[in-house]
């Protein structure tokens, strides 16, 4: 038998609580009680065939607290006159909150919805569109109110995020509620106020204004003649990106490699540095201009994404060169073949011929499905002979440029 009962009549009233329409319905003022619920009531063979079930299903149906049934009369041919319930109704939002056990929840965002509405009513349409996450934020919305109301009081402000001073406010709570924040002060701020090109929760502090600890760029100079520290051997460096794009360095070469230890064990070469990469991150080395005069090689791993931030970082500098990215570096290693757990999918227009041809073969697992080498697993004799071959290729080095 599929006629509704409490629980069926309670589940209707949830699915709108879950939804936010009644938390809604308190930022907007509509009126949705009298709520009439939908019923599945007994059909007339029912009454002839389960007489007796029927009796029980209407009188449970009646002991329902705050509900309202509304009956009607039916005349049977077997049964007689029988009174049954036609419909079911919740009168208002205070028996619809004590049926769901929820008068409290309701209760804490009427509260903030009434803060909304006295220090920053523009919110209030947010508050209309997310409903249950301003509930589950309802702890801290008094703080998220506060910081909104001094950001519009100081757009832009040019500080760190540390320095905010609102009362309760630390940047550890900014930095966990940069998400909602951004939704927010969107809606409270002028368009000046903010650099919409900034997105993402990493984008925070540029978006609105606020300095952000420096971007940094770690390096090894290769060649002891120009050691900035005046030492022989090859010091790791670590500046910050304008302090980097600054750098007057005597260098003709640059190499990326994202391994550390590659890095760190990186072979001296003659007017070259060695930088540790930044995965996609390029904003830090996008600043330094003068490497668009510099031979740059990247040292990547043999798969999709690595072939996606040689892309990324031509956009940067179109002359970048790939460093034991090839297919003879590949099959030489299959031994070390791994396994890529997500591969990219998408064209990388600045790719070259060749490059192309490999990271397509990965792509399109012409070999085998997610095959990878990642770079730690080409020895070192693969660099040194192909750092040799660049050796040759340039000229025995004058007088240091600069």
């Amino acid at each position: 038998m599929s006629w509704t009962g409490a629980r069926e009549l309670k589940a209707q009233l949830a699915r709108l609580w879950e939804r936010g329409e009644l938390l809604r319905d308190a930022v907007t003022g509509r009126t949705r009680f009298p709520l009439r619920l939908s019923l599945n009531a007994p059909a007339s063979n029912d009454v002839t065939e389960r007489f007796e079930q029927v009796r029980v299903w209407a009188t449970e149906l009646a002991s329902i607290p705050r509900i309202r049934v509304q009956w009607q009369q039916v005349r049977h041919r077997v049964q007689g006159s029988q009174r049954l319930p036609e419909s079911v109704w919740v009168d208002s939002i205070d028996d619809a909150l004590h049926w769901l056990g929820r008068r409290h929840d309701w209760d804490r965002f009427a509260a903030l919805l009434a803060a909304t509405r006295q220090a920053e009513p523009a919110l209030l349409t947010w508050l209309e569109r997310r409903p249950m996450q301003a509930l589950e934020l309802a702890d801290a919305w008094q703080r998220l109110l506060a910081l909104v109301q001094w950001m519009r009081r100081h757009p832009r402000p040019g500080i760190f995020l540390r320095q905010v001073d609102v009362p309760g406010v630390h940047s550890k709570f900014i930095e966990a509620n940069r998400a909602v924040l951004t939704e927010l002060l969107d809606l409270v701020l002028p368009a000046e106020a903010f650099d919409a090109t900034k997105t993402g929760v990493t984008q925070f502090s540029a978006r609105y204004g606020f300095l952000d600890k420096p971007l940094r760029i770690r390096f090894r100079v290769l060649d002891a003649r120009i050691g900035p520290l005046n030492e022989p051997a090859c010091p790791d460096i670590t500046l910050d990106a304008e302090s980097f794009s600054r750098l007057r360095l005597p260098v003709r070469r640059v190499f990326i490699t994202e391994n550390e230890t590659n890095f760190l064990a990186f072979p001296a070469h003659t007017q070259a540095i060695v930088v540790f990469g930044a995965g996609y991150g390029w904003d830090a080395l996008s600043r330094c201009r003068w490497l668009l005069d510099c031979d740059v090689h990247y040292w990547g791993d043999i798969d999709t994404h690595g072939f996606a931030i040689l892309d990324r970082l031509r956009s940067h500098f179109p002359q970048v060169h790939s460093l034991l990215m090839d297919r003879t570096t590949f099959d030489a290693h299959a031994g070390f073949w791994g396994t890529e757990e997500k591969p990219t999918q998408v064209d990388l227009p600045r790719l070259r011929s060749a490059e192309r041809d490999l990271y397509d073969t990965l792509r399109d697992n012409r070999i085998r499905p997610g095959l990878r080498l990642e770079q730690e697993h080409i020895g070192f004799g693969w660099l040194n002979t192909r750092l040799a071959q660049l050796e040759v290729k340039t000229h025995t080095p004058g007088p240091l440029p600069g």
